[in-house]
């Protein structure tokens, strides 16, 4: 071995002459200035055999393979997945490297965020180029303690940090003689010496069901995807959902009848009964968390924010619900991993929520398992992936509080009142007339015998939403609240008119959702901007224009056109008294 720290490549290269265990794949990241990539092909020339060439690559190599792993950039990964990164598990160890110039900065919270994602819960924190900060402990210690926590956090449940000197090879084979005060193994020590984790066949039984059962011959039968654990012949299961217990009397695959399944198979469970609609089999000695209320951490991708209070669709392996993100609790921070009080999650940070489920689902914690522990937040409207979350643990509502059932049902009121119940949206810039509109509606309705009640932007502010401004994440509650109360006046039998902008096209999705089909009529009061900029009856532009008005719709905030109104309706040039008779006669035409 050569003096103060040089490399004696023979020797070096004669500890990497043994294989080692099976193939696995090394999720790779870190910060940019750490130089991951350089850091990993300094590995691997170390570990180089003739006809080899080094090189961290997507995909197994002759090199990687020797030695019995496969390093895969987790940006890259990242990418490949798309929706799917919290999809099956594909890894189960991590490489995290730092520069100890820098500390922890971003990306290194996201990398091991998206390496958890897809299965890693071991993690190998690597802190290089120690030689530029004189082989201080003290910073090597430091940056370990901030990255445990986060790391616990996240759910590694096997941690490793080593300080190394990839220019030089220290610590990367071979112990470095230049940190005396580091007592662990070398890189190729721990990545050796880290335990497999255990696999998908050996988790608890999982099964993703395709829906409710149906009949083979006289035997009910189900359909899906075994995503965790395996099954045999006579075993018994249970809808997650529903505590339903059946037993297992028959497996059909592709290529015919089988006495077993495990994880990864798709296929049909024959059963000794019928079972009604579920989306999870599972054993009933390990069953997973059955509730609507959920914390998460959350790594937002989308360019818009996350927005408490916002309704979006959580996917989950073998399952889809509206989800309500009820809070955000905080974010972490990219570079000292603590906890920052936030109102909204931008792109790359990620997040503690606590989000509320429109109904039950089955789930395991991410830390015990990634297959049933993770999911991917979509959005609304277009349905494109916006965040990734790891599903930390289900939140008990007050076992107290149960929905009371009343004799009167909404049927009931309105048919003592003769109508339908119905909620008239009206959406539009500031000036577009929804207010004007909205009123000469309900005089009409009112002449015709109906009984109605107007909810105006601007009244609603004075009372019952008058703690709320006008960021994005107080216009969020602002529409969530006031659809929660036309709910509550349509349950009434009341036909109610609701006059707001309501400029976000999830938030008109989310009030839409809330009533019965064909409850919900959206009008678009289209009016150009420059035309409710001249209009300006409150003088809001005029202060807008000039600075003293902050967050105004049309303008610094944004405005999302409805895409298929229901009714859409201009003022510009036209009569408002045509354009409320076309309301009306919209809704008596539809009875």
């Amino acid at each position: 071995m050569a003096a103060d720290g040089a490399l004696d490549m023979t020797t070096e290269k004669a500890a990497l002459a043994f294989p080692t265990k099976s193939l696995r794949r090394l999720l790779v990241g870190g910060s940019a200035p750490a130089g991951t990539g350089a850091l990993i092909d300094r590995l691997l020339a170390l570990m180089q055999v003739p006809g080899t060439q080094a090189g961290a690559s997507t995909g197994p190599c002759p090199v990687t393979a020797h030695r019995g792993f496969e390093p895969v950039d987790v940006s890259r990964a990242m990418t490949a997945a798309g929706g799917n990164l919290a999809g099956s598990p594909t890894a189960d160890l991590a490489l995290m490297v730092v520069d100890a110039r820098h500390g922890l900065v971003s990306p290194v919270l996201q990398h091991s965020f998206a390496a958890a994602l897809q299965g890693a819960s071991q993690v190998i924190l690597v802190i290089d180029h120690m030689d530029q900060v004189d082989f201080s402990q003290r910073t090597f210690t430091s940056m370990v303690e901030v990255y445990e926590q986060a790391a616990a956090q996240i759910g590694f449940r096997w941690i490793r940090a080593i300080p190394v000197a990839s220019a030089s090879g220290d610590n990367l084979v071979r112990q470095s003689g230049r940190m005396p005060w580091f007592a662990g193994g070398t890189l190729l020590d721990e990545i050796e010496a880290a335990p497999l984790a255990p696999s998908l066949t050996e988790a608890p039984f999982r099964f993703a069901a395709g829906g409710a059962s149906f009949r083979i011959g006289t035997a009910a039968a189900v359909t899906g995807r075994v995503i965790g654990g395996r099954i045999a012949l006579g075993d018994p299961v249970v809808v997650a959902e529903t505590g339903q217990a059946a037993r297992v009397t028959g497996i059909r695959a592709q290529d015919g009848e089988q006495a077993s399944a495990s994880a990864g198979e798709a296929l049909t469970l024959v059963l000794d009964a019928e079972v009604a609609e579920g989306r999870l089999l599972v054993c009933p000695d390990a069953r997973p968390h059955v509730a609507d209320q959920v914390q998460a951490h959350i790594l937002w991708l989308d360019s818009e924010p996350l927005l408490p209070g916002r309704r979006y669709r959580l996917q989950t392996q073998g399952d889809e619900v509206v989800a309500t993100v009820t809070a955000l609790r905080y974010a972490m921070s990219d570079d000292s991993l603590s906890h920052e009080a936030v109102r909204l999650l931008p792109a790359g940070r990620i997040g503690v929520c606590n989000l509320s489920l429109a109904r039950p689902i089955a789930f395991d914690a991410s830390r015990d398992s990634r297959a049933t522990g993770n999911g991917v937040l979509l959005d609304r409207v277009s349905g494109q992936p916006v965040g990734v979350a790891l599903l930390d643990f289900p939140l008990r509502r007050a076992a107290n509080i149960h929905w009371q059932a009343t004799s009167l049902t909404k049927q009931d009121r309105a048919h003592l009142k003769g109508q339908r119940p119905a909620v008239l949206w009206f959406t539009g810039l500031s000036g577009s007339g929804k207010s004007t509109l909205a009123n000469r509606v309900e005089a009409l309705l009112h002449a015709e015998g109906c009984h109605t009640y107007l909810l105006d932007g601007d009244n609603v502010r004075h009372g019952l939403n008058r703690d709320l401004g006008f960021t994005a994440e107080d216009r969020v509650e602002n529409i969530r609240r006031v659809a929660e109360v036309a709910r509550l006046m349509t349950d009434a039998g009341l036909i109610v008119l609701a006059a707001f902008i309501s400029p976000f096209a999830a938030e008109r999705q989310m009030a839409r959702d809330l009533m019965e089909p064909g409850e919900f009529i959206e009008i678009f009061v289209d009016t150009p901007i420059e035309e409710c900029a001249r209009r300006d009856p409150k003088g809001l532009y005029r202060k807008a224009a000039a600075g003293e008005l902050r967050n105004f719709t049309g303008l610094d905030s944004p405005y999302e056109k409805p895409l298929s109104p229901d009714l859409r309706i201009e003022t510009n040039g036209h009569d408002p008294d045509e354009g409320a008779r076309q309301i009306v006669r919209y809704l008596l035409d539809r009875g």
